[in-house]
């Protein structure tokens, strides 16, 4: 597709004449700030674009791409290789998926652009108005066309992915999910009373929300049972939960906490019975996973980073991502075998695996590679957990075949999300942060260096 994009764009300009394509390039260098600021005005006044552009970062680099963009796009000429510049178009037009840019956002930009040369060009060069507008509008809507296929691409890979993950979340062996989560929300109940009868003023409740089963069902609870309304009675109620019951029942004396105490009861009750009829509205299906450590596979990490960032971005919450790698892994399997080197991934997996809380997300990326997400964790908690993990593995023996053991390490690139809406970024903070570990002597914790 982009050969042909290339090809198009090639018969394009050279339906214009060398003077027009020169005049054309030579007002895109020369005025490239001005559309910048014109293009950039334009998406701002747009409450969508407002919020995807807040983020500091965006905000700084936006005035730059935009006049690199304008620039590379209308300096182009018939006898360059077209072939990289549509590519970036098909690029740009994925990343606006990525970061849920709407579509009539950027054609809107497109527009005002168009009007911006329209006005510069009746102003510099009124004899040749009518030729340089059709041009730049043609190129600019060809521009528009490449995106728009990378765009359309991106999008219907992200949706079935969504929905595969939707599946696969309500297929994980509900029996066990179910027995789990209802364990959790009893025990949150229990120690809210235990703590509670202990002196509530020097025993503060903890919130529901940051429980166990309140970060699963935030996080994960919530996507497996999308739109049934017993799942948004639940939400609710952890939310009246945190933000009236609690505070009611460390506020009242003597004879009026049996009121409050009673109001707590029938909400974790409504919220179990909830619950039940929800996993028991879901049948298990089946749905792979990595067939080898039984952990989510990359194929989800898009759809479970993209919902992370919106959410952190929608309540003001952090989360944080571990890039873990198992150091010499080769060594491994050239000494024992790919027998030993599953052997040890499987045991990785599961002391990994048992040391996450409901609402975290543990993948395997391939080879010796994890990842793992941490919810509602900043950046000090994340490394807290890093190196308890660093310190477990290098104190745990591995099994290997013929009834050997042997020690191993890892090394981990920590990130922690920083409001940028592009879920890539701390893909690549905490990636190049597993780097500088691996290379600094291995078995350690590196923290993501702040990007300008």
């Amino acid at each position: 597709m982009p050969s042909f994009y290339a090809k198009q764009w090639r018969r394009l300009l050279s339906s214009f004449s060398p003077q027009i394509r020169c005049l054309v390039a030579e007002m895109a260098q020369a005025h490239s700030q001005a559309l910048a600021e014109h293009f950039y005005s334009a998406m701002l006044e747009d409450e969508a674009a407002a919020g995807l552009l807040s983020h500091e970062q965006v905000h700084a680099r936006l005035m730059g791409s935009m006049r690199q963009w304008i620039a590379q796009v209308l300096s182009a000429q018939p006898e360059d290789d077209l072939e990289p510049l549509v590519q970036h178009q098909v690029k740009i037009g994925e990343i606006h998926a990525r970061v849920d840019v709407p579509v009539h956002l950027v054609l809107r930009g497109a527009r005002r652009l168009k009007d911006g040369w329209h006005h510069l060009l009746a102003q510099h060069h009124p004899e040749q108005q009518t030729l340089a507008s059709q041009m730049v509008a043609a190129v600019i809507d060809h521009a528009m066309e490449a995106m728009s296929q990378g765009y359309a691409v991106s999008r219907d890979s992200n949706s079935r992915t969504k929905e595969a993950y939707r599946l696969f979340s309500v297929t994980q062996n509900l029996t066990t999910v179910r027995e789990q989560r209802r364990a959790e929300l009893l025990a949150w109940e229990n120690q809210c009373l235990y703590l509670h009868a202990l002196g509530a003023e020097s025993q503060p409740l903890s919130n529901l929300a940051s429980s166990n089963f309140g970060l699963w069902f935030r996080h994960k609870g919530a996507d497996m049972f999308q739109g049934a309304p017993a799942a948004q009675s639940i939400l609710d109620a952890i939310e009246r939960i945190d933000q009236e019951l609690l505070p009611a029942l460390m506020r009242a004396k003597g004879g009026e906490v049996a009121q409050p105490l009673l109001q707590l009861h029938e909400q974790v009750r409504h919220m179990a019975m909830n619950l039940e009829a929800l996993f028991t509205q879901n049948s298990e299906l089946d749905a792979g996973r990595d067939v080898l450590t039984q952990l989510l596979n990359r194929k989800f990490l898009p759809v479970v980073l993209s919902k992370e960032v919106s959410y952190a971005r929608k309540s003001a919450a952090a989360f944080s991502v571990l890039t873990i790698d198992i150091d010499f892994f080769k060594q491994i399997n050239d000494q024992h075998g790919h027998e030993g080197g599953d052997m040890v991934l499987q045991q990785m997996a599961a002391l990994l695996s048992h040391n996450i809380r409901g609402g975290d997300y543990l993948f395997r990326l391939g080879g010796e590679e994890f990842l793992m997400v941490l919810v509602d964790t900043g950046s000090e908690g994340a490394q807290r957990v890093a190196e308890k993990l660093r310190k477990q593995v290098e104190q745990a023996r591995f099994q290997l075949p013929r009834n050997q053991t042997q020690g191993v390490t890892i090394s981990l690139g920590v990130a922690t999300f920083d409001g940028h809406p592009d879920y890539q970024r701390i893909l690549r903070q905490s990636d190049a942060a597993l780097y500088r570990a691996k290379t600094a002597g291995r078995n350690r914790v590196q923290v993501a260096e702040l990007e300008g």
